[in-house]
């Protein structure tokens, strides 16, 4: 049984000719079938809705049968679309009907058996645009399924900030900014200390708790524009991108020490303190060239300091420092 909601568009520059075909397929069964008297009138009909089947003269003026076609797959690649193209020809010779498949084609129809040929090659081409539509419709699900897995690798689950992954992407095109824009960057390295303690004290559940905390309340000392990130249990980092490198100082990033170690995080256990340390990397355009993993080295090393010190620790890279 056709389907009758299977799109035909009928390309003939012959009125007659067209009719004829569309009342042949009216009779079999197709309800969803329009009309073009030349190629350029059919392209513009298929860029407002595609066709699933295109039944086209080959022998059309200005524009032909193959040229159509051409222009037809073109529209397809960029809507994601498969139109089934059937040409109503009379050539004959396998040259031809092979140069007209390197084009593109799908299908032939010729002229002189019209009548007996018309509705079983479409009846063909109904088969396999449903089998087409579906494999497309899989692409496009399987597309968005990659994409979104993608963007899940890219985010830590537990807090919803990016992940280690997500900072050496966003690190790499960061450098390559400084260097375009000759501007600089800071890395600060926030380590998190004891969490094995935590863990055993407060338990799991109210140590997921505490890191939740952790995300949120840095999100809200830093400025919008900046990039956080949670590396692993002990590891959060910040990402800001500056103008000029004295507009970074230990004093402008205080207030992430701060906010870790001055005030306690309740959690369902009860409240918590917290002894963090901060390591601030910064280089400009003069530093380079250096890698994220240079970069993200570097704060590693300075993390014991800060921890020591009890304030941030700051680095300045130059093109020596490794």
């Amino acid at each position: 049984m056709p389907n009758p909601d299977l799109s035909i568009l009928v390309v003939d520059d012959a009125k007659f000719s067209s009719t004829m075909i569309g009342r042949t397929l009216a009779n079999a069964g197709y309800r969803d079938i329009r009309y073009a008297t030349s190629a350029l009138d059919a392209l513009a009909q298929l860029e407002q809705r595609p066709a699933n089947v295109v039944l086209a003269d080959w022998m059309m003026p200005e524009v032909d049968g193959l040229e159509l076609t051409a222009r037809i797959r073109q529209q397809d690649e960029l809507h994601e679309n498969y139109s089934y193209v059937i040409l109503l020809t009379g050539h004959e010779g396998e040259r031809a009907l092979a140069h007209a498949f390197d084009q593109g084609v799908d299908d032939f129809i010729s002229k002189g058996v019209m009548n007996e040929q018309l509705v079983p090659r479409v009846f063909a081409a109904d088969r396999l645009c449903g089998t087409l539509q579906r494999l497309l419709q899989e692409k496009r699900r399987l597309t968005a399924s990659l994409s979104d897995l993608e963007q899940r690798m890219l985010v830590d689950p537990l807090t919803g900030l990016g992940n280690l992954r997500h900072l050496e992407q966003k690190l790499a095109d960061s450098l390559r900014h400084v260097q375009t824009r000759d501007s600089a960057l800071c890395y600060l390295l926030i380590g998190i200390q004891q969490v094995d303690s935590l863990r055993s004290e407060q338990g799991e559940a109210a140590f997921q708790e505490i890191q939740r905390a952790i995300a949120r309340r840095l999100q809200q000392t830093v400025r919008p524009m900046d990039m956080l990130f949670r590396l692993d249990e002990s590891h959060f980092a910040l990402l800001v991108l500056l103008n000029e490198l004295t507009d970074a100082t230990p004093t402008s990033f205080r207030r992430l020490h701060d906010c870790l170690n001055l005030k306690a995080f309740q959690t369902s256990e009860g409240f918590v303190n917290l002894k963090a340390g901060v390591a601030m990397v910064c280089l400009d355009a003069s530093a380079l060239p250096k890698t994220p993993r240079d970069v993200m080295d570097s704060a590693r090393k300075l993390l014991p300091a800060a921890y020591h010190a009890g304030r941030v620790a700051p680095l300045r890279l130059n093109t020596a420092t490794v």
